[in-house]
């Protein structure tokens, strides 16, 4: 009874928030959900590490990025698998109450969305991992990183790819896996690599 009425309250707020689609934003939420257009952001960054931390510190943060990257995006696939939970562009409720769906539909599973968990994760990671050189804070880098993780997240329920729940779940997870990954990086760099980056 309480799964069922989640489940409702889920589509219910996926209908309400994918209900204020508009033509000129379908093409905004469509560039969001691109993952291509990404790459040369994700380069920049990189090279930020870099100048940031140095050589040695750097290439250890920027391989614990690139591992919660791929961790959140192939737990995401094989939780799909065991889940199958439709995404709402499948689900005949959801296409009865009018979800819009601007892109083509593709794989029929949802829980949870990927796009969601990697954008979270990348810059839970990046930003914990930058905090290995203390002199800088980074406040700025943290505010933009997650505003836009959390546009990249929305944009899956504004193409109709994701339920809300699905991106919350995402979200959660990427955190946590952005948390893991930056603490062993962190300790890789205690151990071997004791003096701060000035």
């Amino acid at each position: 009874m309480i799964w069922e009425r989640l489940i409702d309250l889920d589509r219910t707020i996926t209908l309400g928030l994918n209900s204020l689609h508009s033509p000129a934003m379908d093409q905004f939420w469509m560039a969001l959900s691109d993952k291509a257009i990404w790459f040369p952001a994700y380069l920049i960054v990189a090279v930020y590490i870099f100048r940031q931390l140095g050589r040695e510190r750097g290439l250890i943060v920027v391989t614990s990025v690139i591992l919660t990257v791929v961790f959140c995006d192939q737990v995401s696939n094989l939780v799909k698998l065991y889940a199958e939970r439709l995404r709402p562009c499948y689900d005949g409720v959801m296409l009865q109450n009018g979800l819009h769906y601007p892109e083509i539909r593709k794989g029929f599973f949802g829980f949870f969305s990927g796009h969601a968990s990697n954008a979270f994760g990348f810059i839970t990671c990046t930003l914990l991992g930058l905090r290995n050189n203390r002199t800088q804070r980074y406040m700025g880098f943290a505010i933009g990183g997650y505003f836009w993780a959390t546009l990249v997240a929305f944009s899956r329920v504004m193409m109709g790819k994701h339920f809300f729940g699905d991106i919350l779940v995402g979200t959660a997870f990427g955190i946590l896996a952005g948390f893991l990954f930056s603490w062993s990086a962190s300790w890789i760099i205690r151990k071997y690599y004791s003096t701060e980056a000035e």
